[in-house]
């Protein structure tokens, strides 16, 4: 969850070790392997002529987590069953019955996705226990052959506990770091799964959204990160926000690692009612899909969004201008009924995560089993307030309509309503294929006092609307990334990863971290 005004300890590490963004994985032989650099194709083109092991690979990444997230703070856990379940890929393919493209490779998942095998507390010291089963996308995972690398730290309560939080801060994980500038934010709540796969400590991550917290950190940390269309991914065991709103999906430094990584997610889940309208013609396969050229001949809309200042919109310029290089048709837009949107979400996601978070804490073998003890808990806790101390949302979702209020329900059908026609009408009004918008300002400072300085309304429409976002890395502003998101109507995530992939071909834009302690 991103939030906006309406919604209300660093440790050096010497040079030489942080200097490097990757650092080599066991192999037997060849050229030591670029972390940061390398895709999983190529992973798994080493992994089949031998020239690597999926327990050399799992161990380069704990060794790089060892080393390097000392300065990042993006892992919570480290899973000790990693190397185990790396071994058993490697068994795998030696007896030729490899699962696929995810078989062997490190998986950071964020700490709101229940992993029966190791506590899952979304951030809260509330919730320091482990769950009684798998979500279902960890189950598709496993099933792929992947290896659940640990848990990445995210912002407690996925930014839903504070009317002034601070992105990427937790009771349980404490602060993540901006790789590129360590006092800069990396933005919520999917803040350690962004900033995990930036540092090179995980190949992918998984992250979760309500309203920008796939895009927004990844943006922030120069990676991709896929929001899917709702119903794509299931969300059964991921801690929530709202059933309306909320979505999981990968992020990574490559867009074909997030195609594949979906590809594995997406499907149906009896017990997640939004994916019983997973169309039977979606595809299977993202990465085949993701072929050069991809934009050529489209046309896009651009949508410059200069509330986020001079800066961004220098880089906007340089994206227009990349994209007509790649044969798309650019035309300037700005979707409609934004301030509504604004006005609409906020009090009806009070209501929503009221309903959706005691029914996910029935679940829970141990801990408070509805949201009025959370609060309890949270007042009687001093370690959960010694970053921000308020509470605001959650106690104003105690006292929020309930679900079946006629005014709640008036007001999330026309929220979604109008941010289906946001994008629906301005794709239409323009024959466009897609939208392009600037995904993030620069990282601001992070202060426990004041809380986030953000303002970042391009995530919205697609958030609301349940349609898919990709953001991919567009530059600069100095030391600090900003990313471009591809956003288009329902069940077309096929056609904006595509969009994505080949943006990335022609401006590589994404350079390593340097883990800088700040910038002027």
């Amino acid at each position: 969850m991103v939030r906006r005004p309406v919604f209300g300890v660093l440790t050096t590490l010497v040079a030489a070790t942080i200097a490097a963004s990757a650092a080599p994985a066991a192999s037997a032989g060849g050229k030591p392997l670029d972390l940061d650099a390398a895709d999983i194709p190529a992973l798994q083109a080493r992994m089949s002529s031998g020239r690597l092991t999926a327990v050399g690979l799992t161990s380069a990444y704990l060794d790089r987590i060892h080393k390097v997230d000392r300065t990042v703070n993006a892992v919570i856990a480290v899973n000790p069953a990693a190397i185990a379940q790396a071994a058993e890929s490697d068994s795998r393919r030696r007896a030729g019955k490899t699962r696929g493209p995810l078989d062997g490779i490190p998986i950071l998942v964020k700490d709101n996705v229940d992993t029966r095998s190791q506590p899952t507390t979304a951030g809260s010291r509330a919730l320091r226990s482990k769950p009684a089963k798998d979500a279902t996308l960890i189950r598709r995972l496993r099933d792929a052959g992947a290896v659940v690398l640990g848990k990445a730290n995210l912002s407690e309560w996925a930014n839903f506990r504070a009317a002034k939080p601070t992105s990427g801060w937790s009771g349980v994980g404490g602060q993540t770091n901006n790789p590129y500038v360590l006092d800069r934010n990396p933005c919520g709540s999917s803040a350690g799964s962004a900033a995990g796969v930036a540092a090179s400590l995980a190949q992918v991550a998984i992250g979760s959204e309500t309203d920008g917290s796939i895009v927004c950190p990844a943006g922030m940390t120069s990676t991709v990160g896929h929001k899917p269309s709702l119903g794509l991914v299931s969300r059964t065991g991921v801690v929530p926000i709202s059933a309306e709103q909320d979505t999981t999906g990968p992020m990574a430094r490559h867009v074909v690692d997030v195609a594949l990584t979906l590809s594995a997610l997406q499907g149906r889940d009896p017990s997640d009612p939004a994916t019983g309208t997973y169309p039977p013609n979606q595809p299977t396969d993202y990465a085949s899909l993701l072929r050069p050229g991809a934009l050529k001949g489209s046309r896009i809309g651009l949508w410059r969004l200069p509330v986020l200042g001079p800066d961004v919109d220098a880089v906007m310029t340089k994206t227009k201008n990349s994209l007509v290089k790649a044969g798309a048709e650019v035309v300037e837009v700005t979707p409609p009924y934004q301030a509504r949107l604004g006005e609409l979400e906020f009090p009806a996601l009070l209501t929503e995560f009221h309903r959706d978070i005691d029914r996910y804490l029935a679940t829970r073998p141990e801990g408070p089993r509805d949201l009025a003890a959370l609060i309890a808990y949270n007042r009687s806790d001093p370690l959960e307030q010694t970053c921000f101390a308020g509470q605001e949302l959650f106690e104003q979702a105690l006292a929020a309509p309930g679900p079946s209020d006629p005014g709640y329900l008036a007001g999330r059908r026309e929220l979604t309503d109008l941010a289906k026609r946001s994008i629906d009408e301005t794709l239409a009004k323009y024959r466009l294929d897609a939208i392009a918008a600037p995904t993030n300002p620069p990282a601001w400072k992070t202060d426990c006092k004041t809380g986030d300085n953000d303002v970042i309304p391009s995530s919205t429409p697609a958030a609301v609307s349940g349609y898919p976002a990709v953001t991919v890395p567009a530059g600069f502003v100095g030391e600090l990334p900003v990313g471009v998101s591809f956003m288009a109507g329902l069940w077309t995530d096929a056609r904006v990863l595509a969009y994505a992939a080949d943006f990335e071909r022609v401006v590589p834009a994404r350079k390593p971290p340097r883990y800088l302690k700040t910038v002027g």
